[in-house]
């Protein structure tokens, strides 16, 4: 069986033909999956590891979807809610013998197991909402064997989040403190880097279709893709839709989504309504709009054989998310609930209780703000430690 995580202990090479533009990606590591992309040629073909990685030396590729290590990844779902199996109960007795004296005898029972396990769907505990049972993802899912990590913004804005505010090397070296400081807390769940781009940022003003919205240009797109490939993680796409609906912009960035290291995320608060401007009002998303993005995303990974995708949504209110429950992770996609409303800690916590504890859906993510989360009352950010004496414990961080 192959492990899921991102250890390179096995190497495939796939050429792609790129029918649009002849484009081509670079040599990249994906889970536990190297793609090396080409525009002249559509064979898929794994490399043994102890080879020289030559094309001489290619074998019959294994059938897609990868297996997935299932006994692993409930495991890792159990440690999300630090799961401790029942001990077992002693009972004690006491009788009389025909002597009159007092006999005392112990004994043990070991209660049921309250872990329910299934072929298709992960595991769950009698009594808890926490994990939910939700269908396995394919093989090479990066949650949750790893978390990801991700730095926030758009280069067009200092205030948008630290991408914007600093010169990518600055960016890269304190991601990379970030990264070293998770894995010191966690050492037992790897960090995946990502690089979060608002690739299409909510507006003040109308615009030419009246949507309060816009798209940012494939260059600057490409640069944050760059960044993430200098860091060997995923570029995360962010969308802010004002009017416009979910249907009509997703398609929109199916290019970037055809390539293995790109996710997605959407920002509930900027997804209007009845004519509202962006900033007025805290907008929202419904149950039917998320499916249909994981529906989409999920038709790509199966048509160009993809490792499965991740779908972030943010959320700090009730009704930013609507019908919650209704929300349907595939083999191909899963999916974080972000907590992403600033304050002081307490705050935090209590919003992250209230808002994504009692609502399960899959996995949940944690937002913390360099500069919001410091304003009074403040006293300090949340440390890593602290993030994850939360329940569950967030797989998803993002720091703004």
């Amino acid at each position: 069986m192959i492990h899921a995580g991102w250890k390179k202990t096995i190497i495939f090479l796939v050429v792609v033909s790129v029918l649009t533009a002849g484009y081509v990606w670079a040599d990249m590591t994906f889970g536990t999956v190297t793609y090396i992309k080409s525009s002249t040629d559509t064979t898929e073909a794994p490399i043994s590891a102890s080879s020289s990685a030559s094309v001489d030396k290619v074998v019959t590729a294994p059938l897609w979807p990868l297996l997935l290590d299932t006994a692993e990844y409930d495991r890792r779902m159990l440690a999300l809610v630090n799961y401790l199996p029942p001990g077992p109960t002693i009972i004690r007795s006491t009788t009389t013998d025909a002597t009159g004296t007092e006999v005392v005898r112990v004994s043990t029972t070991t209660p049921a197991s309250p872990l329910r396990y299934s072929s298709s769907t992960s595991v769950a505990i009698d009594g808890k909402l926490w994990p939910p049972s939700t269908v396995y993802p394919h093989g090479g899912a990066v949650l949750p064997f790893q978390r990801i990590l991700a730095y926030y913004g758009n280069f067009y804005s200092r205030q948008m989040g630290i991408l914007g505010e600093f010169e990518p090397a600055v960016v890269l070296e304190r991601l990379a403190q970030a990264q070293a400081e998770w894995e010191a807390a966690d050492p037992d769940t790897p960090v995946l880097p990502a690089i979060e781009y608002i690739a299409m940022v909510a507006q003040a003003d109308a615009g030419a279709d009246g949507m309060y919205r816009r798209m940012m240009p494939d260059a600057e797109i490409e640069k944050a893709y760059a960044l993430a490939q200098q860091i060997d993680g995923v570029m995360i796409l962010d969308i802010q839709t004002g009017l416009s609906p979910l249907q009509t912009e997703l398609p929109r960035f199916k290019k970037y989504l055809e390539r293995p290291d790109v996710f997605f995320a959407l920002d509930p608060e900027f997804s209007m309504h009845d004519g509202a401007r962006p900033g007025t009002v805290i907008g929202s998303l419904s149950a039917e709009e998320i499916n249909y993005a994981i529906d989409y995303m999920s038709d790509i990974v199966q048509e160009k054989q993809l490792p499965p995708k991740v779908l972030l949504v943010h959320r700090f209110t009730q009704d930013m998310v609507t019908g919650a429950e209704r929300i349907r992770p595939t083999s191909e996609v899963q999916v974080v609930i972000v907590m992403d409303g600033w304050g002081p800690s307490a705050l935090k916590r209590a919003t992250y209780r209230h808002i994504i504890e009692p609502e399960p859906v899959q996995f949940t993510g944690l937002k913390v703000f360099y500069k919001n989360d410091l304003k009074p009352p403040s006293t300090g950010l949340l440390s890593p430690e602290e993030i994850l004496s939360l329940y569950p414990s967030p797989i998803y961080i993002q720091y703004q």
